[in-house]
């Protein structure tokens, strides 16, 4: 009895089940979605784009994305909204400008000085590594050795 009620309550569920609609109707609308979250950083994820991420923040820029789409915005009126709203960290690729030049150029640097610092201390290490000059008796002592280790084997 009380599988037949369960399975009557069931069926209004089943009966309203459908496929997945879209999020926007339009497909191209949501294609320029996808090329622009690609290029836009999530604000709060650790170096993730906007289409990497599931934080809530970055579902809420997605949707502000797809408002500004609907309104027929071109992609650089919509990246310069946010970048003029949330600074160039929004962006993934920051532009190159004087603000952003450490960030372009920071690797690099740091590769240059790497080199330059293991490159210093291989030479002083090298200079350091000199044989060392054997007297007559440390040549005795050895000679000496090397006989007594032969007479035993």
């Amino acid at each position: 009895m009380k599988r037949l009620l369960l399975a009557l309550l069931l069926i209004p569920c089943l009966v309203a089940a459908e496929e997945a609609k879209p999020l926007a109707e339009n497909q191209q609308a949501e294609a320029r979605l996808k090329v622009l979250a690609i290029e836009l950083r999530c604000l709060v994820c650790q170096n993730q784009t906007l289409a990497d991420s599931n934080a809530p923040l970055a579902e809420d820029l997605r949707r502000e994305v797809r408002e500004m789409i609907a309104k027929n915005m071109t992609d650089q009126e919509i990246i310069d909204f946010l970048v003029a709203r949330y600074g160039d960290f929004v962006r993934y690729r920051p532009p190159l400008k004087a603000t952003t030049t450490f960030l372009w150029l920071g690797p690099f640097l740091l590769l240059v000085v790497g080199g330059a610092t293991l490159a210093i201390a291989l030479r002083r290490r090298a200079k350091g590594l000199t044989d060392p000059a054997l007297s007559d008796e440390d040549h005795r002592t050895v000679a000496q050795l090397l006989s007594e280790g032969n007479k035993r084997s």
